[in-house]
């Protein structure tokens, strides 16, 4: 009888100890997969990074800086506006003086046509 609580207590030990290297298994591929996570998002940011400085290089070669595409955007815009102004200038006058004579000067009051007289009686 001794031998067989000795050999179930062994058995229960040797279950222990494989619990116990299964759990450390466990572990080592929880730390194996993070540490491979993280491996994995820093070649990601190095990769976006590379990315990022290659494309504003082939932006600055094709198309210039921001700064300079704001700068002639900005001057042409300025000569739109200076030619809008010199028209307004040279033809205010005229447009001023055409809308008086039209609608304050020009107002010839008469009756409409389906206008009956004998309604106004």
């Amino acid at each position: 009888m001794a031998s067989q609580t000795q050999g179930i207590q062994q058995l229960l030990t040797a279950e222990k100890r494989a619990a116990e290297k299964v759990q450390e298994a466990r572990k080592r591929k929880a730390r194996r997969l993070k540490q491979a996570k993280d491996e994995a998002n820093h070649e990601i940011d190095k990769f976006k990074a590379e990315r990022e400085k290659q494309f504003r290089d082939y932006e600055r070669q094709h198309m210039g800086s921001r700064d300079d595409i704001a700068a002639k955007i900005e001057a042409e815009t300025r000569i739109k506006m200076d030619v809008m102004n010199k028209s307004v200038g040279l033809t205010k006058d005229k447009v001023i003086e055409d809308l008086l004579a039209r609608v304050i000067c020009d107002v010839k009051p008469q009756l409409h046509k389906n206008l009956r007289l004998e309604d106004l009686k």
